[in-house]
């Protein structure tokens, strides 16, 4: 699974007076003790089983708590703290086998001594490991001879003998040697930037005190359910907390941990990093620094709680984060890049209009798109009966008004990379275009199934329409595209969308439990899931669309389907509902006359490279560690790369003197895919009238 340690999403936005000290980050009130035994106490076994009774009676998957279940959590526990298998022995493991079949018992008795006991071995073989980490840094790497590494050993079997796993250690401390080398690092420096690099590391386990490591073996229990049932400890709630109450500023991200990687989980629409361009989903936070010339501070395998601290600060303040793309690859070069920190504002994710024209088989076509980065609504001015407050179906009306009276030939709603938000909104939204009816199902835990209808009988656009989705395209978002789709209202183009279909419910711990005045956290948990109006759920398989559109996001990697906990796809019986239209019937003609098209677009040409050269990289098991060899894979990346921004930038008429950052400036991009559902809309509209 991609979730590890700290396995909750925090926003990146707070308000903090300035940003945060590297060394105020590593200084918390924690004692640093590397014999430290810790232990846990009479609270947090009391919680577990509380968690173990609401994740028993009360998860959608109704998953029977038994030995089958033990092993998973054993697997997930021990992937959760070595999940690269570098720090275990083999013997480690075989010695916590005896547990493998009994933390069922564990959990249901509060019973957290084994869980404790597994993490302390692994403090300890993490001090083990750092004693020969400073050794190795102290000898001279050779770059010169044919040796490999293999950074991903997921899969690996646990190391069988100390010796066995210094060599591994011995590669990966080459493989971070050469990696800082080619990025123009002097050779005398390296072994001090990877010396404070696992230092760090160690220090922030070293401070690791019940609370964390009950988290930590809590989570492992609550991701075998699903992925999307947490469980927040008192500190993470409260920040969370804290994080959605005030106003949102910092870069607009959310971050999650994968190993030692902080990694981006979602772009926050409307905010500094969304209208950037410069970072998306799953690329790799490694370095951080202040303003212009501040310390880039390397945070490979630091919490994620405290990578957060150095990354957010106050709006107007620039930080420069050094990333690893992960659209290039397994082992990319860094690039940094700047983000100005701002407020994210309501009116910056709100509904954004545009007019498009295209020219099609010899007629003019103007188009109109709604970009539409998330489902929101201002519950509070809802509730005060505010007679301007804000939502989603709101703004789209008004522009879908305003498109009316501009006379356009049709629309196009534009949901991709976003990520969901309120469903009464997806619901209300598809009113927009239907006269009544059902949206979605909704099957809770019981099996009860309750059917969300759009009440309203106005239809306000009835005209030609398109909806752009992708694999970021999630939750409402997939409610409001299967909705259309299933209708026959419009269609659906792009890639798959993410899969997302389930439903969660935070619960607050105090209120079924009390313990004096402790904070016991919360638990976000799985108790519905959403199906179709056909009784296809939405659920790992997403909204797959009329017309697809080539992506290197493959759902193994960058969706629902990635995730091993995953819920399955299934199906429940269809409810009522009319068809508008036949569009399959015109799908085979429209999907030719794309495929000719794109034969001869430079952009879905570049794209389709770089998804070959994405699959060869992903691919690739083993790196070199001869620096040659290294160094002519970057140089012909690098030439490569310059050869498709020269051949971009002719074709856009951009001059690359213009060029400040990696990718072009986001007002000279052309929209490709934008432009070519345009097309297609026009195709749809052109076979109608034929």
């Amino acid at each position: 699974m991609k979730k590890a340690f700290t396995l909750i999403i925090l926003f990146l936005f707070t308000v903090v007076n300035s940003a945060q000290n590297p060394s105020e980050v590593l200084s918390k009130d924690h004692s640093i003790d590397s014999n430290k035994v810790i232990l846990p106490d009479a609270t947090y076994k009391l919680v577990s089983q509380v968690i173990t009774n609401f994740l028993s009676s009360y998860h959608y998957k109704k998953q029977p708590l038994n030995d089958s279940l033990s092993a998973f959590i054993f697997k997930e526990y021990l992937n959760t703290l070595d999940n690269s298998k570098l720090y275990f022995l083999k013997s480690d493991v075989d010695k916590f086998e005896q547990y493998i079949n009994e933390f069922d018992d564990f959990l249901r008795t509060g019973n957290l001594d084994p869980a404790f006991e597994i993490f302390n071995v692994f403090k300890m073989r993490l001090s083990e490991r750092i004693k020969y980490i400073d050794f190795l840094l102290k000898q001279d790497m050779d770059f010169n001879t044919d040796e490999s590494f293999t950074p991903d050993r997921t899969k690996a079997d646990w190391a069988v003998s100390v010796e066995d796993l210094n060599e591994l250690w011995r590669l990966r401390i080459k493989n971070d040697e050469l990696n800082q080398l080619l990025s123009g690092k002097e050779l005398k420096d390296i072994p001090g930037i990877l010396t404070k690099r696992y230092h760090n590391y160690h220090k922030i386990i070293l401070q690791y005190e019940a609370e964390d490591v009950f988290s930590l073996f809590m989570n492992s229990f609550t991701q075998v359910y699903d992925p999307h049932t947490d469980y927040f400890s008192p500190s993470n709630s409260e920040n969370f907390a804290i994080a959605m109450k005030l106003s949102l500023e910092g870069i607009g991200a959310t971050l999650r941990q994968d190993g030692d990687y902080t990694t981006v989980a979602t772009i926050v629409p409307g905010g500094p990093a969304y209208k950037s361009k410069l970072i998306h989903e799953e690329d790799r936070i490694i370095g951080v620094a202040q303003g212009e010339e501040g310390e880039m501070v390397d945070v490979i395998g630091w919490r994620l709680d405290d990578a957060i601290q150095l990354i957010r600060g106050k709006k107007g303040t620039i930080v420069r984060l050094q990333l690893l793309r992960a659209k290039d690859g397994p082992n990319p070069p860094p690039v940094e890049i700047k983000i100005l920190r701002e407020e994210v504002k309501l009116e910056e994710q709100a509904a954004k209009d545009e007019i498009i024209n295209v020219q099609e088989k010899g007629t003019n076509f103007k188009f109109g798109v709604v970009k539409l980065p998330s489902f929101y609504t201002d519950f509070e001015g809802q509730q005060k009966r505010k007679p301007d407050y804000r939502s989603t179906t709101r703004d789209v009306k008004k522009i879908l008004n305003k498109f009316k009276e501009e006379k356009v030939d049709g629309v196009i709603l534009d949901l991709r990379n976003n990520g969901g938000g309120s469903l009464q909104e997806a619901i209300q939204l598809t009113g927009l275009f239907i006269k009544e009816g059902p949206v979605v199902q909704v099957r809770n835990s019981a099996n009860n199934v309750e059917i969300d209808k759009d009440q309203d009988p106005e239809i306000v656009y009835d005209g030609p329409l398109t909806v752009m989705i992708n694999r970021f395209s999630a939750s409402a978002s997939e409610i409001f595209a299967a909705a259309i789709q299933d209708y026959g209202r419009g269609l659906i183009v792009g890639s798959n969308s993410y899969g997302k279909g389930t439903v969660q419910n935070m619960i607050d711990l105090n209120r079924a439990i009390t313990i004096g005045n402790k904070k016991l956290g919360q638990l976000k948990l799985t108790i519905a899931k959403f199906y179709r109006i056909t009784g296809s759920t939405t659920q790992l398989l997403g909204v797959k669309p009329d017309i697809s559109f080539p992506s290197q996001f493959i759902s193994k990697e960058f969706g629902e389907g990635g995730q091993e906990s995953a819920l399955p796809w299934d199906q429940i019986p269809a409810t009522q509902f009319n068809r508008y239209s036949d569009l399959p019937k015109s799908i085979s003609l429209l999907e030719t006359n794309h495929n000719e098209r794109i034969k001869n677009d430079p952009e879905f040409q570049y794209l389709l490279e770089d998804i070959q050269e994405y699959n060869r990289n992903r691919n690739r098991k083993e790196i070199s560690l001869n620096e040659a060899v290294r160094k002519r894979e970057r140089d012909d990346a690098e030439a490569k790369r310059k050869q498709r921004e020269e051949e971009r930038a002719k074709s856009l008429g951009i001059k690359l003197e213009e060029k400040k950052e990696v990718d072009p400036p986001a007002s000279k991009i052309s929209d490709y895919e934008l432009k070519e559902s345009g097309r297609i809309l026009a195709d749809l509209i052109l076979s109608k009238v034929g």
